[in-house]
């Protein structure tokens, strides 16, 4: 399994030849720097941490510096620990880039949702709203807190209740990576990743099994094509009058 960090931009809509369209969310994925190998003789397990965008050295803290000189690198805003088979293969300071992926893989991608604050069990559990007329005054409320006996003393665990929503990890399965650009630094995956625009994403090898792989058209090239200047075209001269 591999695994690559990238920064969700937003999302548009891509071409294949025939006509289809791709609904695609774009990730910048800038190189990931290997900034330390976690080993299982000395961390018990295998892991390598990876640094994502670089920082200033003066708006890092000293373990940030010890570990930026270290791998022989600066200091990177993001750092986070990927595991995987093929993961283990990097050393301290290699590049990790996203042409490890090409078109037409299946991958995971594990974002952090957006929040939403305090929200009440309406909006947050998806909850039946209280019925509005006959003199109800009980409309938006989180229902009844017994629980016939079996727990006296306080309220279950578990119990729907209004508190914050969103702001956890989100994974999402077996995506489809729509075209892939290395030299420009991102990948198009089709349709909505989890998380705000400009927040951290990580990319990985698909966990499940896909039964039946979608194939990907080719792509229309939109890039405009270089303009060419023609050199101008020199009048004839005319003869001149006797």
């Amino acid at each position: 399994m591999k695994a690559i960090l990238g920064r969700k931009m937003g999302m548009t809509e891509v071409f294949a030849e025939d006509g289809t369209m791709y609904p695609v969310t774009v990730v910048e994925v800038l190189p990931n720097v290997v900034t330390q190998v976690k080993t299982v003789e000395k961390d018990g397990y295998v892991a390598v941490q990876v640094g994502y965008e670089e920082k200033k050295e003066s708006r890092a803290n000293k373990p940030e510096l010890g570990i930026a000189k270290k791998a022989g690198t600066v200091p990177h805003q993001v750092s986070k620990e990927l595991r995987g088979d093929e993961m283990a293969n990097y050393k301290l300071g290699d590049l990790i880039t996203v042409d490890m992926f090409k078109k037409g893989d299946v991958v995971d991608v594990i974002g952090t949702g957006k929040g939403h604050g305090y929200s009440g069990v309406i909006k947050r559990w998806n909850q039946h709203i209280g019925p509005k007329g006959h003199g109800s005054g009980y409309h938006r409320g989180q229902g009844t807190f017994a629980n016939n006996g079996r727990y006296n003393h306080g309220v279950m665990p578990g119990k729907h209740m209004s508190g914050h929503w969103g702001n956890e990890s989100v994974t999402i399965h077996n995506v489809m990576v729509i075209d892939v650009n290395a030299e420009k630094g991102y990948i198009l995956i089709k349709g909505g990743l989890p998380g705000a625009k400009k927040s951290i994403v990580t990319i990985r090898s698909a966990v499940k099994e896909v039964k039946h792989p979608e194939v990907i058209k080719g792509l229309v090239d939109r890039t405009p094509a270089p303009v060419v200047e023609e050199a101008p075209v020199e009048a004839p001269a005319t003869e001149a009058a006797e």
